[in-house]
């Protein structure tokens, strides 16, 4: 068929036509509607420009609420550990294969190790049995003969002699028990001369005029603070042994015995403030009648004096206040994360004297933003992490090697420096590349700011590579803050800080806190005592070899 006698295309040439003869003949006027067409043609562009810009927001968005809903799933319902797949390492041959041999290494040394343990004293390969149960429990000795008929012999009629003996342990358990310490003082009086009396005195008490003995004290303060049983737990304990102690009594005790241990963690912050270095962090907790408030949020911070000893102290509010009032006067390295809590400690002074406190960053903080952000950039994430991973096994290899301190640091200069160009080498050019809000572009722009923190520990080789120290620490009271939940005021939360120091001391010496606050808190009770240095718990430790 003709397109002539097609009747949509007559319609488009009648409306061509009806245009065309519609338009203008003045060339001003042609010139104008051109002009008016290209500013709505503009218009529009720019419209269609923020349109597109506000969906690359949007993305940008979805993208960081899907990070953030992907490392909320994975706090929730996922495993805690920050595992990457080997499959993605090996993306990056290059730094996979020397991760390869160090793993390789550690297999063979690790085989060897366990080899070495297999053989006992006599030469002779042990068994996959179970480990042999401490020597030092008592043992309950229950003897077992044979019937009276097999100590005859069935042959010859002799009796049977005993050659040797198997012996089959078992480990049973006893409950905790309660104990009445009875305390009898004979009278003695002069039959001659009245108001003559001799009486022994009583021994100093924990609590004057109180039931509680120093090993009930130490199993109260034990249970809550470090197996996480809130009083009322213990309070139902205590009733299946027919001991009646209300909550608001333990209470009590526990607000005596932060008391009458406080000298001690004076003692141990005196001795932290003089340490090489302090790692910090801190968690909120909640607070009952807090500065006034029905209920509010509290804090609780944590320093660490060269791994040994541990401090925590209780505030109100989250501010800079805490830190500073704790370090004002130290001057040494401080590990914490990049927190604008913690910026007054490295500021210069009004009149420009540096700060005597020098910064220590922390590679898991970094680390751990590159694995958040693997939903954004999956390639330089994985390689990142790659990188980073190389960093901790130079540090494995030194501890495996036992290395001192220098030998440690000559080490890292070694193998630890080459690995940062390459970290650095990788960072700078990716800050141009990447979107700035990006969740990477973050991750990046955090290792950046931190970098001159991030690489001190190849100045010095006590310096850790990171603050986990800390977090670990920490977790002693993030555990029990999910079973009490709340401290009932300011004061209880400046008393769960004494406490929570000594026992955290404990736990990173590997000392068992019943023991040390049984005897600490015997020795401390006696009023004319006054050498609390020799009660910290490392001091305690060391005049306790056993």
């Amino acid at each position: 068929m003709d397109d002539r006698c097609c009747p949509s295309v007559v319609d488009s040439r009648m409306s061509q036509a009806a245009v065309a003869s519609s338009l203008p003949n003045d060339l001003g006027a042609c010139h104008q509607i051109i002009a008016s067409l290209s500013s709505d043609l503009h218009t529009k562009s720019q419209m269609v420009e923020h349109l597109l810009t506000d969906m690359q927001d949007k993305d940008r968005e979805i993208l960081n609420l899907k990070c953030q809903l992907e490392a909320l799933k994975r706090r929730i319902f996922g495993r805690k550990s920050e595992k990457v797949d080997p499959n993605q390492l090996a993306l990056f041959e290059d730094l996979t294969r020397q991760l390869e041999q160090a793993e390789a290494q550690k297999a063979s040394s690790q085989e060897s190790a366990d080899n070495r343990r297999k053989v006992n004293n006599n030469g002779r390969k042990n068994g996959h049995g179970r480990r042999p149960l401490p020597p030092d429990l008592p043992r309950d000795r229950i003897e077992l003969p044979p019937a009276e008929a097999d100590l005859t012999c069935a042959h010859c009629g002799q009796d049977k002699v005993k050659i040797s003996e198997k012996i089959t342990e078992v480990l049973d358990y006893v409950p905790a028990s309660f104990v009445v310490r009875q305390y009898v003082r004979p009278e003695y009086m002069c039959k001659g001369c009245e108001g003559q009396f001799a009486i022994a005195e009583l021994p100093p008490l924990p609590i004057p005029k109180g039931i509680p003995g120093p090993g009930l004290l130490a199993q109260v303060l034990t249970s809550k603070y470090a197996d996480h049983a809130p009083l009322n737990r213990q309070f139902g304990i205590f009733r299946r042994h027919d001991i009646n102690i209300a909550v608001s009594t333990m209470c009590d005790w526990v607000r005596d015995m932060a008391d009458l241990l406080s000298p001690i963690v004076i003692e141990m912050k005196r001795q932290i403030l003089q340490s090489h270095r302090i790692n910090t962090d801190d968690t909120p907790v909640l607070v009952q009648n807090l500065s006034g408030k029905t209920c509010g949020k509290g804090y609780l911070w944590v320093y660490i004096g060269d791994g040994v000893q541990v401090l925590f102290e209780f505030t109100t509010t989250h501010s800079r206040a805490g830190p500073l009032g704790v370090l004002e006067h130290y001057a040494g390295y401080v590990q914490a994360d990049a927190h604008s809590s913690y910026n007054a400690l490295f500021e210069p002074s009004p009149d420009g004297v540096p700060s005597p406190r020098i910064e220590v960053g922390c590679w898991s903080h970094t680390r751990r933003k590159f694995y958040d952000a693997r939903l954004d950039d999956r390639r330089r994430c994985t390689e990142m992490l790659a990188l980073i991973r190389r960093l901790y096994n130079v540090e494995r290899e030194a501890t495996e090697a036992e290395l001192e301190p220098d030998a440690r640091l000559a080490l890292r200069q070694e193998k630890s420096v080459p690995i940062l160009d390459g970290i650095r080498s990788r960072l700078d050019p990716w800050s141009i590349e990447l979107l700035p809000k990006s969740p990477v572009a973050q991750a990046v722009h955090y290792a950046r700011a931190q970098w001159k923190p991030l690489t001190r520990f190849v100045e010095d080789g006590r310096l850790p590579l990171d603050n986990n120290i800390a977090e670990r620490t920490l977790r002693l009271a993030a555990v029990g803050r999910k079973n009490y939940m709340f401290f009932g005021s300011d004061a209880g939360g400046h008393r769960a800080a004494v406490i929570y120091s000594l026992v955290a001391s404990c736990k990173l010496i590997g000392l068992d806190p019943f023991a040390y606050l049984r005897d600490a808190i015997s020795i401390a009770c006696d009023p004319p005592f006054d050498r609390f240095a020799d009660l910290t718990p490392a001091a305690w430790q060391a005049s306790h070899p056993a």
